[in-house]
């Protein structure tokens, strides 16, 4: 859900043009009266209901390096979704995020 919150959240922000880099009240207004930044918005809010129901039942040390399947879920969505480059040293370091994940995950 976040690597998904992520790609809603950028789109809205490219969409909103030149209020994406306006730092003002307005510009900030103008991002958050976007469609996709509040889409992005309700879907990370989601997430987080998600994970309080994945708190109350498995072990903090089990579930927390999950969160590192949004980074290459994320890395993998820019460049599929978004066309964004993805270099060999940004590859490497998902894999390995990703043999993580597969150790924590064969220690339950």
């Amino acid at each position: 859900m976040s690597a998904v919150a992520q790609l809603l959240l950028k789109a809205g922000v490219e969409r909103a043009g030149s209020a994406g880099k306006d730092a003002s009240i307005g510009g900030l207004m103008a991002l958050l009266m976007s469609p996709m930044v509040l889409a992005g918005l309700a879907v990370y809010g989601a997430g987080a209901m998600l994970w309080l129901f994945v708190l109350g039942r498995a072990p903090l040390s089990l579930a927390y390096p999950f969160v590192g399947m949004g980074f290459i879920l994320t890395a993998a969505l820019g460049a599929l979704v978004l066309g964004e480059s993805v270099s060999a040293a940004r590859i490497g370091g998902t894999v390995m995020i990703a043999l993580g994940c597969v150790i924590v995950a064969r220690t339950a």
